[in-house]
């Protein structure tokens, strides 16, 4: 007996390749607000002024500097993808004390950092409003609080994407207009020599926040639990979105130094310590190579981005400082203790703002200066916490890690002693 058999017709099957990125790519969320986080004064105002000051020669210093933080910013999305809990949980595990350590720091890191980023968005301001800095930085404060106590990780998630985007665009294009300019022109000389003595407080201070202070990866891992609130991430997507994300810092890292060596550099001119007379050079190096009639148009992108930093910086070391008293002190979670702590941190902020008196670079400077001296210590705990015997091991890091793990502290170390004799003599 033939029985009849019904040929199904052919149905389309996606690329295995394909179906994967996709998967990863819909992942994608806290490795682009830690990326949002660390393209402001370090790359606008650190990688841009070593590129105008000392043309190419500290290219490969900065790419150094993203090798060797790597592992210690990569711990965040691997512990919190293989436990499912936070950085700072895993700090407890190791010992009350270097959770007291961690959170101590964090409220020193906290009041500069956001003091720092909030003064350059303000900067920026001025360019388009006719008021002083320190009534613009108190403006931008409490448009980021209210954003961040209506919005929360929703607004940074979606926002935070474009506003990168359109950045990064509008950096590639300028550099590209400014290798054009160059091209067949004789190359600028200049005197200034980066690896002078007297230029050991810069170095370290571009150091210092390259690509971003190493406690951000703390707030990559609580960013990751807050997404993983709505939407299951693994470990290869959670990697995934942390690699994108760093290897985006380190690439613009370059560009915005190649922007500064291409149009500033070998003109004589320099930064000035002025907030606003600062934000108008920056706004001036994009409009020599895209046009006068671009100035505008590029002084709100740089300002969204400052703006975009500075919400990011204020929402990341809120959730760390909060999480860190709540496992310290036992509490329960409590929205309201957030809101306060956004508040404290943007008060204090505020008070180091006036301090400064309108100086930007010498506030960044003294930030950028803080976050190397303290990563020492978060790289350590990080660099613990992932070779920790609690931690799986498969997740655990294997014998590359390590060594890129020993040689960044031994980098990290040995820089913080060469500035601590530097000061020394200095004063």
């Amino acid at each position: 007996m033939k029985t009849n058999t019904v040929k199904k017709s052919p149905t389309p099957i996606k690329s295995a390749n394909t179906t994967k990125l996709l998967h990863l790519v819909s992942g994608l969320g806290p490795g682009i607000l830690m990326a949002a986080a660390a393209i402001g004064a370090s790359h606008l105002v650190a990688s841009t002024r070593a590129g105008a000051e000392f043309g190419w020669q500290l290219a490969w210093l900065v790419l150094a500097v993203n090798l060797l933080k790597y592992p210690f910013f990569a711990a965040g999305a691997r512990y919190t993808a293989a436990t499912g809990e936070s950085l700072l949980h895993g700090y407890l595990r190791q010992g009350k004390g270097y959770l007291a350590l961690f959170t101590g720091l964090n409220v020193i890191a906290a009041i500069a950092s956001t003091a720092g980023v909030c003064m350059l968005t303000a900067a920026m301001l001025t360019q388009f409003i006719p008021l002083s800095i320190d009534i613009l930085a108190f403006l931008v404060l409490v448009s980021s609080l209210l954003l961040l106590i209506l919005g929360h990780y929703k607004w940074l998630d979606g926002v935070t994407k474009v506003i990168m985007l359109i950045l990064t665009l509008t950096t590639l294009i300028a550099v590209s207009l400014a290798f054009t300019n160059q091209w067949g022109q004789p190359t600028p000389t200049s005197a200034a020599d980066a690896w002078q003595w007297a230029n050991v407080g810069f170095l370290v201070a571009m150091m210092g926040w390259m690509p971003a202070p190493i406690e951000v990866s703390a707030w990559n891992s609580l960013w990751l639990l807050e997404k993983q609130k709505t939407q299951a991430v693994t470990p290869d997507q959670a990697l995934f979105d942390f690699n994108l994300g760093y290897i985006t810092t380190a690439i613009l890292a370059i560009v915005f130094l190649a922007l500064g060596a291409l149009v500033m550099h070998g003109s004589g001119e320099q930064f000035s310590d002025s907030g606003a007379q600062f934000a108008n050079q920056l706004i001036r190096l994009y409009s020599q190579v895209m046009g006068e009639d671009t100035r505008y148009l590029i002084g709100i992108v740089a300002f969204l981005c400052i703006f975009s930093t500075t919400v990011t910086v204020i929402d990341g070391y809120s959730r760390t400082l909060n999480m860190g008293w709540q496992l310290l002190a036992k509490q329960p979670d409590n929205p309201n203790r957030l809101n306060l702590i956004m508040l404290a941190v943007s008060a204090l902020g505020l008070g180091l703002i006036l301090f400064f008196k309108g100086g930007l670079l010498p506030l960044l400077e003294f930030v950028m200066i803080l976050a190397f001296m303290t990563t020492i210590i978060f790289a350590g705990l990080n660099f613990k916490l992932m070779i920790s015997t609690h931690l799986p091991e498969a997740q655990r890091y294997g014998t590359r890690m390590r060594v890129l793990s020993w040689i960044g502290l031994l980098y990290l170390i040995s820089f913080a002693l060469v500035f601590v004799y530097w000061y020394s003599t200095k004063n």
